[in-house]
């Protein structure tokens, strides 16, 4: 699998915020997510073809449960194809990636004013 994305594979990217420079972004952590999804296309995990298709049908199941598609929501699709991709490839599991999820939202609960979040395996679970 090549190891570029082309320009060509991001036009058929669906509903791609972007401007002349490339993608844009409104949060850092959707950076994160399109640098996430672009690290495993290179890596082999999948086609671009196929992540296409699953953030298209993401995006559709999101409209047809009353999303108003406004924009704001776009990474959240991209988020959760993701999620779905890397777990119909068996990269992670569902299971983990909740917990993953929990740990995040502990971390970030527990921060101070200011703070990074520091992320400890497990301290969701842990905090019941």
């Amino acid at each position: 699998m090549n190891d570029q994305i082309k320009g060509a594979d991001l036009k058929r990217t669906p509903h791609l915020p972007h401007d002349e420079g490339g993608p844009v972004f409104n949060a850092p952590w959707e950076a994160k997510a399109f640098a996430m999804t672009v690290d495993l296309h290179k890596r082999g995990v999948f086609a671009w073809s196929d992540w296409c298709e699953t953030l298209s049908e993401e995006i559709k199941l999101a409209q047809a449960a009353g999303d108003p598609d406004l924009g704001d929501t776009y990474y959240k699709h991209w988020l959760s194809a993701l999620e779905k991709l890397i777990t119909a490839k068996k990269v992670t599991d569902a299971q983990s990636l909740l917990a993953a999820k929990e740990d995040w939202r502990a971390a970030d609960e527990h921060r101070g004013f200011g703070e990074a979040p520091v992320l400890v395996k497990g301290a969701a679970g842990a905090s019941t």
